[in-house]
């Protein structure tokens, strides 16, 4: 699949790949999240209010003004 140009496109994978997935039938491949926490330490997490985030850009910079925009706009 390394010469897959776009391989979250199911149109783009090998039948038998598209087959197995599918027998799955939307269960997740993942055990871990959010949703799999402890339901104590998910409002631990979720009082802080988003301070636990990694938080990709510095309050009120330009970079994360312009992602703002980036991401209001309609493609």
């Amino acid at each position: 699949m390394a010469d897959n140009p776009n391989p979250g496109n199911f149109a783009n994978r090998p039948k038998e790949e598209v087959q197995a997935a599918a027998q799955k039938g939307g269960q997740s491949s993942t055990t871990g999240g959010f949703a799999s926490m402890d339901p104590d330490k998910q409002k631990e997490i979720a009082s802080q209010g988003g301070k636990a985030s990694s938080g990709s850009f510095e309050k009120g910079s330009e970079a994360a003004k312009e992602a703002g925009r980036k991401g209001g706009q309609s493609s």
